[in-house]
């Protein structure tokens, strides 16, 4: 059974941070993905720094634009996580842009995810149509799960076509903005939360966009399986290094 599958049967209030590979310093990816695991969270998302993204807000593509001036490439973090299984047993997800999969080779980067126990992908502008025609099928052939997104936007025929397809979970982006909002989550974006419990889905789900400390991230934890954390977490790096990792996990589990 896939990580993430055993994972989102396992446990519930699943803690998913996400961070861009390459930052703050070129080397730190394995020591991030390290520390974060034994701070007891429970999925990882490694971002692959691309240098036109859509969605991301300002602290991510920050982050984005250090650790493509640090000299991170697909290749380079290919070879980061050459071993990262010797010491890292959670679930990883790579989640990027399709451009620079497409520039390595849509099967020989999914063939590499397998080598180095990659167990998903995460690609917010590979459309649902197009996956399903042309890459479904690769991505099953290398065990990795692709994780689809909705927004408040999505329609409810749309979302259950994309539970149809998931083989993991839904990644709920839980607003129309990018990422790194801080302002927690209102009346509206509940409304829509318990929109998506009432569609009764296959697929278990995790929030994202949005959660930056224990509050949101419980809210997240009450309607869905999980929530993800990004900007917040680059913010702790930015400020901190990667010596106090277990500080902002212990900010966000306590």
């Amino acid at each position: 059974m896939n990580r993430i599958n055993k994972k989102l049967q396992e446990k519930e209030n699943i803690l998913s941070i996400y961070f861009s590979a390459g930052y703050p310093s070129l080397n730190d990816t394995a020591g991030i993905i390290e520390q974060l695991e034994r701070s007891g969270v429970d999925l990882i998302e490694i971002g692959l720094p691309f240098s036109d993204p859509l969605a991301d807000g300002p602290t991510i593509q920050n982050s984005a634009t250090e650790a493509l001036k640090n000299g991170m490439s697909t290749q380079v973090l290919f070879i980061q996580l050459e071993a990262i299984r010797k010491n890292v047993q959670i679930p990883l997800i790579i989640m990027g842009y399709f451009n620079p999969i497409i520039q390595y080779g849509v099967e020989a980067f999914c063939q590499k995810c397998a080598e180095v126990g990659i167990d998903g992908l995460i690609i917010p502008d590979l459309p649902l149509e197009v996956y399903v025609a042309e890459y479904k099928s690769l991505f099953e052939k290398y065990g990795l799960i692709n994780v689809l997104l909705i927004t408040p936007q999505t329609s409810d025929e749309r979302i259950q076509l994309i539970d149809s397809v998931s083989d993991g979970f839904i990644y709920t982006v839980s607003s129309a903005s990018v990422t790194g909002n801080s302002t927690g989550f209102g009346s509206k974006q509940e409304d829509y939360f318990k929109r998506i419990q009432n569609l009764n889905l296959k697929s278990p789900q995790l929030i994202g966009f949005g959660i930056h400390d224990k509050v949101t991230f419980n809210t997240a934890s009450t309607f869905a399986k999980g929530g993800i954390i990004g900007s917040a977490f680059i913010k702790h790096l930015s400020d901190n290094g990667i010596n106090e990792i277990d500080q902002f996990v212990k900010s966000i589990r306590q």
